[in-house]
Order: structure tokens, then sequence, then C-alpha cells
């Protein structure tokens, strides 16, 4: 059961807190304390309490240090705090060191219900927000145990880390995103965005804009001034995936960007600073673009730093077994189903095709067996339906 902690050394003021938020709250269990290190003890005890009302001048420990304790035991409880005239410098104070939101002395009844409904509500998003995340997180996750897929993340624990630029090469279905995503989720820009742009996806009379924005009347459609890809990814990562299709003209730019760390929006006069991670993605030779004159030398080596190559599904067989029962487990919980049972037979069966799509293929060849099998995937039902 959900717990909401009173933290009040004076017992008239506890009574009284307790009551009211007993009768408004009645889903949740009310504990309390008159001291701050008793208070500690509960947060240690009670990982779900929700929110705290934690007075700010109380004996042996005071509402500053049990909010301080709380985020070092890294407590999720949102923080509201109660404070006497003399202390609204301090209770701001402490909104500035994480708290949620500070009550006056003697306080106001809507006052405290309003602040104690908004922070069970932000308590509410916050942990969406992190379950979201998580989710996120698992859906690139990089599956497998071959040789080829451990050396690949040896490479992106030295790399993430670092602020060195990544150009990633492999087939079209290998993996390459997972790697950016890695990356960006071991470095320290994994708190800001990652903002992923599809170059070959993108019309070339567009791209500059996509990535650069533009000011109202730069062309016929613009209407309005637009932020590009590069200032979304203000503070984070931007993955620029089929780099190998942008246009020379949109090449140069990005080349000045990097080499100066500014944009100009298309239409404007006027450099912007940005302080952005760029990673790249190719299923193209680009050497032999750049020979052929259809890709600038100079953007490959600012883009290459480091060079990440992801094979194809062929070169990493051994990984087929984890990667289905990875997949397994994804799909059918997206179709609130039970996963499938795959017999070994199965799964030798699938390593013995020709995966020219790669990951990808093989992710709809599961998704297609778990919708047309029963229950138990056997290697006949890989024969007919694998090939479908």
């Amino acid at each position: 059961m959900s717990k909401i902690l009173i933290v009040e050394d004076e017992e008239s003021i506890q009574r009284v807190l307790q009551k009211i938020i007993a009768k408004e709250f009645p889903k949740y269990q009310i504990h309390s304390a008159q001291d701050g290190l008793t208070a500690v003890d509960l947060l240690k005890e009670h990982p779900n309490i929700k929110v705290v009302l934690c007075d700010i001048k109380m004996p042996k420990m005071d509402g500053v240090e049990v909010l301080s304790a709380a985020q070092k035991i890294e407590h999720e409880a949102t923080f509201i705090m109660i404070s006497g005239h003399g202390d609204l410098d301090l209770a701001v104070e402490t909104m500035r060191l994480g708290a949620y939101d500070y009550i006056s002395k003697p306080p106001d009844l809507n006052r405290l219900l309003t602040a104690v409904r908004n922070a069970l509500d932000r308590n509410t998003i916050v942990k969406e927000n992190k379950r979201l995340k998580r989710k996120v997180a698992k859906g690139f996750e990089m599956i497998g145990s071959s040789a080829a897929l451990d050396e690949i993340k040896q490479k992106i624990q030295k790399v993430a880390p670092t602020e060195a630029r990544v150009l990633i090469t492999g087939p079209n279905g290998s993996g390459k995103e997972l790697v950016a995503h890695q990356i960006h989720q071991q470095s320290s820009r994994s708190k800001g965005p990652m903002i992923e742009v599809n170059c070959a996806a993108i019309p070339s009379e567009l791209i500059e804009s996509e990535l650069f924005g533009h000011v109202k009347g730069a062309f016929t459609s613009a209407v309005k001034d637009r932020s590009g890809k590069f200032l979304q990814a203000q503070g984070g990562t931007l993955f620029l995936d089929e780099i190998g299709d942008m246009s020379l003209s949109a090449q140069a730019k990005v080349l000045r960007a990097l080499q100066e760390k500014k944009i100009t929006p298309v239409g404007s006069n006027k450099s912007i600073d940005v302080d952005v991670r760029v990673l790249a993605a190719t299923n193209k030779d680009l050497k032999a673009e750049i020979q052929e004159k259809k890709f600038r030398e100079d953007l490959y080596h600012r883009l290459g730093v480091i060079l990440i190559h992801v094979p194809g599904l062929n070169q990493r067989l051994e990984d087929i077994p984890l990667l289905v029962a990875h997949f397994n487990q994804l799909i059918s919980a997206e179709y609130g189903n039970k996963p499938k049972t795959f017999e070994k037979e199965a799964l030798m069966q699938l390593q013995q095709y020709d995966w020219s799509g790669n990951i990808r293929e093989l992710r709809n060849v599961v998704e297609r067996l778990i919708i047309m099998v029963e229950s138990t995937v056997g290697k006949q039902e890989v024969i007919e339906f694998a090939s479908k």
C-alpha cells in the first residue's frame, strides 16, 4: 500500500495533519515522525512512501537534512516542506535543492490538500516517465553473445564516455541504430535528447531545413520560424542515419557545423552555437562514394573519428536463439499473450537460412510465427511460415 509520511515535531500540528490527510486520501497509509532521524529510518524502511510533508525546524535533524538524506538513498518520494514564517527563505532554498513545494504555518487546509494532490500526481508522472525510459532502453538492447557483438560492445564502452564522433557502418537491418542508442545511453549526454534523422527519407531540397531549421519566408512554405534537428539535439546526441544519401550541399553545411559548432538556419544570416555530439551511420561504402565524388572526403574524416562496423546476421548466426527469445518476449508482451515455445529444432532451422534482411527480417519472421502458431513452434512451422 502506498504511503504518505508526515514529519512534524509539534504534536498538535502532527495530529491535525494526520487526520486531514487520512480523510482526504483514504487509499494511502499515513505514517508520522516527530524528528528527522526517525523520518529517515522510515524512508529507508518504506520505499513506497510517495509524499513527505516535512517540517523544516526540528530536533536531531532538520528538514533540509532529511531531504538531503532521502536524495542520498535515492528515495523517490516527493517532498513538501512545512515552514514557519521565519523559515520562508529556507523553504525556498529547499525547493532549489529538490523539494516540490512548501506550506506556511499554520497550514491553510485547501492549500495543503492541493499541494499533496499535485505532489501525488507528479509522483505518478515521474514514475511513468521512468517506466517509459526503461521500456525505450529495453527496445534498444543489443542481444547476443557472439565474438563479433562482444567486440562492438567493448568499443562502445570505450568510446561512449568521450565526445568522439562515431561512424557506424553495416548492411540494412543489422542494428546500426542500436549501436548509436547504446553510445548515447552510456555517455554523459544520456540525460539530454537523442534526435534521429533518416537522411535517405528526406528530399534533398528539404534536408538543410530539417537539419538547421529555417526562418519565416525563407521559401514558399516557410510560414513561420522552425528549429532544426541540430537545435533539438542541443546538449544531447544527433544521429544521422544513412548519411551516405545526403546531398553534397547539405554535407558542406554539416561539415561547417562540426568544424565551428555553429549552424545557420535557412534564410538567416545569424549563426547559432550548438552543443551536439554527432553519430552517423551508413550502409554504403563511403570510400567508394568519395572516389565517385558523391561524398566529401573531409566530412568522412570528421565523422569517422571512431569506426564501428556492424556485421550482418549471417556473420553471427550463433546469436539467433538469443534474438528469437528476446523478440518472443517483446512481441508477445505487445500482443498481451504468453510467449510461444520454440523447440530446439526450430531454432536450428532458423540458423540455416540466408538472412539478407538481417535482424529486421528475423524479427518479422518471429512475429509471423507468434501470430500464426498456436503454442509451440517446431521445425515444420518454421519451414511453413518463415519463407512466406
